[in-house]
């Protein structure tokens, strides 16, 4: 019998290779479908997605006899996993022609040891948009458990995600790297709640559709704010609020209707002011209400001469937070070294301990493999017996199927059992 191993896949696009408004092309239209979709694929027998705004990854397992596992790194390995992968990433998701033709540029591939480390980081807050945050590691959880209760998730991914989730919990509280993690997002919309209060009255409205500003949506959508998201291509705004939230708006029409909003939230890299007083001040005319303007951009984007508008307060991200204080930044520091020792250290251990699992074999290969020898034994007795009776025929060849099916029915039920005992 030809000894059974396998090899750990991570497919991933993530914020670090493309903007988060572009993140929407490569997301995928239905987490269960795409799961599914990945099963199909040749010796794949388990499937873990993790889908957030900020990323979109496969945790993928192939069975293979020993010796024969592919190297995603090698061209051979490409040809027999990775174009595969490619392939079903680009039919359940809604890419556009460019995204498609420059796909290996945004496509990232890891195998064994490095898909341990990578997601040892990533619960640990490592590997996130702000370093430590805790939203990771919940998001982790959640994916692992939804593709146990679909079955698309067995013996392998089981271990592999119960024990990150474990050890990377217990690395966060040593490390203490999840301590006052906060976002830039976090403190621009807590600057908001104390200057002008968000209530469902009040128009708030985000500009950008970069990294911070995908901050500020996510605390304003967890908070259940309601916000209009813009940028100078509605494009990007759209794309961005598919994934973020908000309410998509032209750029022109926010300029023609700036004094519809009591807050305004800009997060851009733009190198000139997005924002100006020239740009406003016909708008702004007969303003009498109150609007705060917070610019968390760098550099800046708004023109402080704005303020000579009656009843607007301006606040720039030096004014509104503490994360630049070199104090700060020092401690984080140290508790990220403390964490990635951490994370170094239980790599190996983590690997040594997913090598002692067998991969389970998968329903498809089950059936398979019946229905071959059930074919084989039928034309064997067919021909010892000599039957012509077509009738005859077809009552055996029947009950070899009932028979077969039968014998199916004992895995499928006992990975059933086994994936149901692990999951609790």
């Amino acid at each position: 019998m030809v000894e059974k191993k396998f090899v750990l896949i991570n497919a991933r696009i993530t914020f670090k290779n493309i903007p988060l408004h572009k993140l929407a092309h490569f997301a995928f239209k239905d987490v269960n479908v795409a799961r599914e979709a990945f099963m199909k694929i040749n010796d794949v027998s388990e499937c873990v997605i993790i889908q957030t705004a900020s990323r979109v990854e496969a945790y993928i397992v192939m069975n293979r006899p020993k010796g024969d596992i592919p190297d995603g790194r090698r061209i051979d390995g490409q040809n027999l996993v990775i174009n595969k992968i490619q392939e079903t990433w680009i039919a359940n998701s809604e890419l556009e022609q460019w995204d498609i033709e420059h796909f290996d540029q945004t496509f990232e591939v890891y195998v064994n040891t490095d898909v341990y480390h990578h997601l040892l980081r990533l619960a640990t807050g490592l590997d996130s948009i702000v370093v430590g945050k805790e939203e990771v590691l919940n998001e982790i959880k959640e994916s692992s458990h939804t593709a146990r209760e679909t079955k698309h998730s067995g013996t392998i991914l089981n271990k592999l995600f119960d024990s990150a989730i474990r050890i990377a919990t217990t690395i966060r509280n040593s490390s203490k790297v999840g301590e006052n993690a906060l976002s830039m997002g976090d403190v621009a919309v807590k600057m908001a709640e104390e200057n002008a209060g968000i209530d469902g009255k009040k128009k708030v409205l985000l500009i950008g559709t970069g990294e911070i500003a995908g901050m500020v949506a996510k605390t304003m959508d967890k908070k259940g704010y309601a916000f209009d998201i813009t940028s100078q291509q509605i494009e990007r705004a759209t794309n961005f609020s598919k994934i973020l939230g908000g309410n998509p708006v032209d750029f022109l029409e926010v300029l023609a209707g700036f004094d519809k909003y009591s807050i305004i939230i800009v997060a851009t890299t733009a190198d000139y002011f997005i924002i100006t007083y020239e740009k406003i001040k016909r708008v702004m005319n007969n303003f009498k209400k109150g609007m705060l303007l917070l610019d968390i951009s760098d550099p800046r984007a708004i023109e402080e001469t704005v303020t000579q508008v009656p009843g607007i307060k301006l606040l720039f991200r030096d004014q509104i937070t503490e994360m630049d204080d070199e104090k700060l930044m020092e401690a984080l520091n140290k508790k990220v070294s403390t964490a990635e020792g951490l994370i170094e250290k239980e790599v190996p251990i983590l690997e040594a301990a997913m090598k002692n699992l067998a991969p389970q074999q998968t329903v498809k290969d089950v059936a398979a493999s019946v229905d071959s020898i059930r074919e084989r034994e039928l034309q064997k007795a067919l021909a010892k017996l000599g039957l012509k009776d077509k009738k005859r025929i077809q009552i055996i060849e029947e009950l070899t199927k009932s028979v077969a099916e039968s014998i199916i029915s004992v895995p499928t039920k006992v990975q059933t059992s086994t994936a149901e005992q692990e999951s609790k």
